[in-house]
């Protein structure tokens, strides 16, 4: 349907005040870009991959696998990008041999270590301002302090001085991060990881210890995806003179999306040591994810004990995950095809 006359004139008079693209028609505005995890599953949990342009939290327990998904959707982004770069705040320590193993070039990557709160979103800001990088990281949350915190004795309490900061951050970031509604700009990945603490005095109905996330609630409200991480168990596989921990499983679920549906689930097999299986350090199981969202979404088809896809097939489950884990084309092929179907009616 054709817009009036008097729409028209509106939007044009928007657009003369404000500057060009103000006011764009919402069937005109470019998609959300998408940037991919690195791994299929999750990115059919996000609905495509992380959304771009706006800001993510990924939260868990210590050791539960935040920091490792980070490094694997850096990794991931590199090498479908050659440009790829990557701001990194780095309130707690930055280990570049295990950034390495999750398969990230450092050599994209740009270090800032501070706790300082203000430092590190000022800089947050500029970075995003700039339009000179890919992704920012704040690698974490509760690792930073406020300068009121830093200012005042150990003995002295300062109550909500970080929350206050940070909603103040997300209230001025939103320009740096907004990106034409005209043309398409270089896109922008944001990540902050946090941890959770236990909610003292709050009230659960399981009788489990609540849970909350540091940095106060206009956070919650500002972030277009929350990720909760879980390590669910390990994996252990017996050699001989005994059993060796060669990785853990790693649950995420979405507590919050504004691109896709929420609480929904994925489950990576994640590997820090050698595996009997030919996975190395730091990486994923990625034949299984394959397999999996393949038949979900009926691409691989089952014909007796044969597996089928495409112009492939092979017979039985064995040879097909053999075949997912060795042939990167087939890989990306699949990976493309199960995105472009869950995607399906969108456009």
């Amino acid at each position: 349907m054709p817009l009036s006359d008097e729409t028209r004139a509106l939007m044009a008079r928007v657009n003369k005040r404000y500057g060009a693209g103000s006011v764009v028609v919402a069937s005109k505005m470019p998609k959300i870009p998408r940037f991919p995890s690195g791994a299929l599953s999750l990115d059919v949990m996000l609905g495509g991959g992380w959304p771009g342009n706006q800001w993510n939290e990924i939260v868990g327990t210590e050791s539960s696998g935040k920091t490792t998904v980070v490094h694997k959707t850096i990794a991931a982004n590199q090498h479908q990008n050659p440009d790829f770069t990557t701001f990194w705040v780095a309130a707690e320590a930055y280990d570049r041999t295990w950034a390495s193993t999750l398969g990230v070039d450092v050599e994209r990557v740009l270090v800032f270590e501070t706790n300082a709160m203000e430092d590190a979103y000022a800089e947050m800001i500029r970075a995003a301002e700039s339009r000179a990088v890919d992704a920012i990281v704040l690698d974490s949350y509760p690792a930073l302090v406020a300068d009121d915190e830093a200012e005042k004795d150990m003995d002295q309490a300062v109550m909500a001085s970080g929350a206050r900061v940070t909603g103040k951050f997300f209230r001025k970031v939103g320009q740096a991060t907004r990106r034409s509604l005209v043309t398409q700009e270089r896109p922008l990945l944001c990540i902050i990881v946090n941890q959770f603490r236990d909610a003292i005095g709050g009230w659960s109905p399981t009788g489990a210890t609540p849970k909350t996330s540091p940095g106060g609630k206009a956070k919650n409200y500002a972030y277009y995806t929350r990720l909760e991480t879980t390590r669910t168990e390990w994996i252990d596989e017996k050699r001989p003179g005994g059993t060796v921990r060669v990785g853990q499983v790693i649950k995420l679920k979405t507590l919050k999306s504004k691109a896709a549906a929420p609480q929904q689930v994925a489950t990576l097999r994640f590997y820090f040591a050698p595996s009997s299986t030919g996975l190395l350090p730091g990486e994923y199981d990625l034949a299984s994810q394959l397999v999996t969202q393949g038949i979900l979404h009926d691409l691989i088809k089952l014909d007796g004990s044969w597996y089928k896809y495409a112009n492939y097939q092979w017979q039985g489950e064995k040879k097909m995950s053999a075949a997912m884990q060795e042939d990167i084309d087939l890989q990306e092929q699949l990976s493309a095809d199960v995105i472009a179907a869950m995607r399906r009616g969108e456009d």
